[in-house]
C-alpha cells in the first residue's frame, strides 16, 4: 500500500466543508485530516500530491445506477450524449453503416423531448435502417423505438393487444407507430439476439470506467435481474469481483418479480448468497412500484390531465398492488434485505410509506430503516401531507437530483399534465431535509448522465449547468433547493450510509481512502458555478483508478 499526503487544497469531510487542509493516506485508509496550525507542522515527502488549491473529497457513491446498462449503451449505439431528431438519426445511420455484419441495431439513451409527445416513429427509423431490425430504449428506460422490421418480427400488428402492463403506442387507425411504452417493450426485445457473456463483462468494465472517471467510488445498482432486454447482469458482477476487476463497492438490489408474490423471497435469497463475493453484495431488493409521469404510467392520486387541463380517466399504474406490497415488504424484511423502491408519482409514494409504515406498526425496528436501510427512489411527486413521514419511518429519499430542473421534458410532457397545484410538489428535496429526511443521490444512469457533480449543481441551483438562455437555466421551485454541504454530503456520506458503508463516505481517521480530487473548490467559488467543477482523480483504498 502507498503512503500519500494530498496537500494544498481544501477538504470536504463528507459531512461538512472543512476549508484549507491536508489529508494523509496510510495502508488504503485515512489516518488523518490536517487543518489549521498542524498544516505548518507537516513535513514534505516525495508522495505529497499537490491539490493545486482544489477540493479533496470522499470518493461519490451513486445509489441508484445501472453500470452494465450504461456500460452497454455505451459500447453499442450509444444516443445519450445527443438531443435532436436529427442527431439520433444521423447517428443511428452512422453505426448501421459501420456494422453491417450486425444483425440488429441495438444501443439506446435517447430523449423523448425531442420528439413531439414523447413518441418517435417507426419510419424515421425506416428511412435510415430499413433492412434489419432496431430496438432502441430511451433513456429513462420506460419506452423504446423501434422500426418496422422489430414490428414485423415480433408480430406486432393493429389486431395486436396491449400487454399487461404496457402499452403500443398506435395512430388514429390503431396502427402501431415504433413506441414501446413499459411492458410492450418486451414483445420486441425478447426477439432480440442474446447478448455474449464477454460483451456483458465489457460493459461493466465499460462503466465502472466512466463512473471512475466522474469520481464515483461506489454504487448500488439498481436492477440486478432481467428486464427491458437485459439478462441479469449478477453473475457479471460475480466474475469480476472475483477476479479483482471489480474495483468500485457495489450493492445490487436485485429486481422483484411483479408477477410474482413472496414465494419468490427463498429465490431471492438464495440468489442473494450465490452472487456477494468480495466488492458485490446482493444485499438489497428493487420493487419498481409504478411507472413514469410522461408515459402516463407514474401512479397518482389524482387523474393526468389532457392537453386542454381537464381530466382524463387515467391516473397511472400501481405495478404492484398496495395491500400486496405491503406483505412483500415485510416478507423481504423478515429475510434481512434492504428494499429499495422505484416511486414516481404521489400514490406509488404513498403506497411505499405505507408499506414500510406497516412494518414500523409490526413493531419491526428494521422497518424503520436503523439495520436495513430502506429507501425510496427518485420522488419526483411527493404529496405535502407525506414528506414529513420520511423521517417518522426512517425511510431514506433517494434523489436523483438532476431530474429537478426546467428541461424540455419538464416543460413540454410533465407540466401539462399535472398542472399548476402538482407542479409544485415535485422534487422537494429541501423540504425533506428541512423535515429531518436522511438523503442519498444517485443518477439512475443510461436514464441521465452520472456526473455527481451535475447532478449536485442542480439539487443547489435548482438548473441545469450550461450556457445562459438555454432551458433549464430558470430555476425551478427553488425554494426546494438544498445548501452544497448538503448535496454533498448526500452523494458521498449518504449514499455510503445507504450501501452500509459506515466507514466509507467520510475522510477522519480510520476511514476507508475512497476520494476523489476535483479541480477547484467548489464551496469558494459562486453557487452557479459548481457544475464547471472537473474530477482530476479518483482513488480506492487508497489507489488510484483514475488520472485525468
Amino acid at each position: 500500500m502507498t503512503t500519500v499526503t494530498f496537500r494544498n487544497g481544501t477538504v470536504f469531510d463528507g459531512r461538512r466543508y472543512v476549508g484549507t487542509g491536508a489529508v494523509l493516506v496510510d495502508d488504503g485508509r485515512v489516518a488523518a485530516v490536517l487543518t489549521g496550525p498542524d498544516l505548518d507542522r507537516l513535513e514534505r515527502s516525495p508522495s505529497d500530491l499537490d491539490l493545486r488549491g482544489g477540493l479533496i473529497a470522499p470518493g461519490f457513491v451513486d445509489a441508484h445506477v445501472h453500470a452494465v446498462q450504461g456500460g452497454l449503451e455505451r459500447i453499442r449505439c450509444d444516443l445519450s450524449e445527443l438531443h435532436t431528431r436529427e442527431e439520433y438519426l444521423a447517428t443511428i445511420a452512422a453505426y448501421a453503416n459501420a456494422h453491417p455484419e450486425l444483425p440488429w441495431i441495438l444501443g439506446g439513451g435517447w430523449a423523448m423531448a425531442a420528439f413531439p409527445g414523447g413518441t418517435p416513429t417507426a419510419a424515421d427509423l425506416d428511412a435510415v435502417v430499413p433492412d434489419r431490425p432496431v430496438f432502441l430504449p430511451n433513456r429513462d428506460h420506460h419506452g423504446a423505438w423501434v422500426n418496422s422490421r422489430a414490428l414485423e418480427l415480433a408480430g406486432i400488428t393493429t389486431l395486436t393487444p396491449d400487454p399487461p402492463h404496457g402499452r403500443f403506442e398506435r395512430d388514429a387507425d390503431g396502427r402501431p407507430t415504433g413506441t414501446l411504452h413499459e411492458g410492450a417493450m418486451h414483445a420486441v426485445s425478447r426477439h432480440a439476439p442474446a447478448t455474449d457473456p464477454e460483451e456483458y463483462y465489457a460493459a461493466l468494465l465499460a462503466g465502472q470506467a466512466y463512473l471512475h472517471s466522474l469520481g464515483v467510488t461506489g454504487w448500488q445498482d439498481a436492477i440486478v435481474g432481467d428486464y427491458a432486454g437485459m439478462d441479469d447482469p449478477g453473475p457479471v458482477y460475480l466474475r469480476a469481483a472475483r477476479s479483482g476487476d471489480l474495483t468500485a463497492d457495489v450493492v445490487g438490489a436485485l429486481w422483484w418479480d411483479r408477477d410474482r408474490g413472496t414465494e419468490q423471497v427463498p429465490d431471492l435469497v438464495a440468489r442473494r448468497d450465490a452472487y456477494s463475493y468480495g466488492r458485490f453484495r446482493a444485499t438489497s431488493v428493487k420493487i419498481m412500484q409504478d411507472g413514469v409521469a410522461e408515459n402516463g404510467t407514474a401512479a397518482l392520486t389524482a387523474p393526468y390531465l389532457d392537453r386542454c387541463g381537464h381530466a382524463t380517466g387515467n391516473r397511472g399504474h400501481s405495478f404492484v398492488d398496495a395491500d400486496a406490497l405491503r406483505d412483500h415488504v415485510a416478507a423481504l424484511a423478515a429475510a434481512g434485505f434492504q428494499v429499495h423502491v422505484h416511486a414516481i408519482g404521489d400514490r406509488g409514494v404513498r403506497e411505499a410509506l405505507d408499506a414500510f409504515d406497516r412494518l414500523d406498526q409490526r413493531g419491526d425496528a428494521r422497518g424503520r430503516g436503523g439495520d436495513l436501510r430502506h429507501h425510496i427512489a427518485h420522488l419526483q411527486l411527493v404529496h405535502p401531507d407525506d414528506v414529513r413521514r420520511f423521517a417518522e419511518l426512517g425511510v431514506t429519499a433517494n434523489a436523483q437530483a438532476l431530474w429537478a430542473c426546467l428541461d424540455e421534458q419538464m416543460t413540454e410532457l410533465t407540466l401539462p399534465v399535472l398542472g399548476p397545484e402538482r407542479a409544485r410538489w415535485q422534487y422537494p428535496f429541501g423540504e425533506l431535509h428541512r423535515t429531518g429526511a436522511r438523503l442519498a443521490m444517485g443518477s439512475d444512469w443510461p436514464v441521465s448522465t452520472p456526473d455527481p457533480l451535475a447532478a449536485i449543481h442542480t439539487a443547489v441551483n435548482r438548473t441545469t449547468y450550461g450556457e445562459p438562455g438555454r432551458a433549464g437555466t430558470e430555476p425551478f421551485l427553488p425554494e426546494q433547493a438544498v445548501a452544497l454541504e448538503t448535496a454533498f454530503a448526500a452523494y458521498t456520506s449518504g449514499s455510503a450510509w445507504l450501501n452500509h458503508r459506515d466507514d466509507a463516505g467520510v475522510l477522519e481517521a480510520g476511514s476507508v481512502a475512497d476520494l476523489v480530487v476535483l479541480d477547484r473548490d467548489p464551496f469558494a467559488g459562486p453557487p452557479e458555478e459548481v457544475g464547471a467543477a472537473r474530477v482530476v482523480s479518483t482513488w480506492i483504498a487508497g489507489m488510484p483508478v483514475f488520472e485525468g
